[in-house]
């Protein structure tokens, strides 16, 4: 049995323990099948999966993971190891525990797969020796470190579906559809979704909108005679208001707040400026549901790949990143670093579509 605070040698044939945090996307299951199919065929490797995220770990919840258990998942969303926002650092004695039972398990090194949150707490026990390798998983992709993050033209995809159907939908009923889309922090499937599908208006948390411009461009899409979409993420904001508005004042554990509210919001305002009928659509989980595109399939397998050989490597305390079309690897701590936004320049391309 191999200590987990100990780094691993190239090429000494361990035990990994898999797992998943933070919120699910499509392409964590492709991620988890192609580094247990090389692990085993190329590396000799055995594993073990880790349930619900950091829990699994702390808790010492587990499951079997083989090449048996990866047949078939490949097209599945969601994550066969599931997931949750533990937190083992505001847990007394968590990281404690966590030691123990990797030694109890004997697992010699981790994978983890998860966005900010689960990759935050990754570079925490690197730095407290736990060998341990990261893989970015966000849909929001506001990761810096990568160029593109898995689930996150699935997001797009379906999104853009959404639009394209609720424009006949309103211009049947001559009505103003706002479209709340994911989105704390960064506006990147806003955007892309907005740009494909051809929205009238695209609002964003990095820009803080103008109510009256809004309704200025409301107005003037009704009289060319077509009915406006508007595509505003969670996280936006007007800007006379700074405080986000909130779902839920119940916080997490790595103390976020549940964002919703502004589809709605939004909505009202514009009809009671303008006095057209106006109706909110929230797509909400429906965006990280179902089975992921063929660039999350290829990106969520590469990554995996990469992830596993690292592992081999003993190349601990690093991340798998796409950069261009090459798989690279980066500090862990490069990840958390700083979130990825939207630039003026790349809002500004949005904006020649408004109104």
């Amino acid at each position: 049995m191999n200590d987990p605070m100990v780094s691993m040698e190239p090429g000494v044939q361990m035990k990994v323990g898999v797992l998943t945090g933070g919120g699910d996307c499509p392409g964590l299951n492709a991620v988890i099948r192609a580094v247990v199919r090389r692990g085993v065929k190329e590396f000799g490797n055995e594993f073990i999966g880790f349930r619900d995220g950091w829990r699994g770990p702390l808790e010492g919840i587990t499951t079997p993971l083989g090449i048996d258990q990866v047949r078939g998942i490949l097209p599945r969303g969601g994550t066969v190891l599931g997931s949750s926002r533990t937190n083992p650092f505001s847990v007394d004695g968590g990281v404690e525990q966590i030691r123990a039972n990797l030694t109890s398990l004997g697992v010699d090194a981790l994978v983890a797969i998860g966005g900010e949150d689960t990759l935050g707490v990754a570079t925490k026990l690197h730095e407290l020796g736990v060998a341990v390798v990261g893989v970015p998983k966000t849909i929001d992709n506001d990761l810096s470190a990568t160029d593109f993050t898995f689930g996150f033209d699935t997001a797009v995809n379906i999104a853009m579906e959404a639009i394209d159907r609720l424009h006949t939908t309103a211009e049947s009923h001559h009505r103003v559809l706002v479209v709340e889309l994911m989105g704390r922090h960064a506006g990147w499937i806003a955007l892309h979704a907005g740009m494909a599908g051809g929205a009238n208006v695209i609002l964003i948390p990095e820009k803080p909108f103008d109510i009256d411009a809004v309704c200025e461009l409301v107005d003037e899409r009704f009289q060319s005679h077509y009915a406006p979409i508007i595509v505003v993420s969670e996280g936006a904001v007007p800007a006379d208001d700074s405080a986000m508005t909130l779902a839920s004042g119940e916080k997490d554990a790595f103390g976020h707040v549940r964002l919703g509210g502004i589809g709605d919001r939004l909505a009202h305002e514009i009809e009671a400026r303008t006095g057209k009928e106006s109706r909110a659509v929230v797509l909400g989980h429906v965006q990280r549901g179902g089975t992921p595109t063929a660039f999350d399939r290829w990106l969520a397998t590469r990554f995996g790949l990469q992830a596993i050989a690292a592992v081999n490597e003993g190349d601990f305390g690093t991340m798998v990143a796409l950069r261009g079309t090459d798989i690279v690897r980066v500090p862990l701590a490069d990840a958390t670093g700083e979130l990825k936004l939207v630039k003026p320049e790349q809002y500004a391309e949005a904006e020649v579509f408004f109104g």
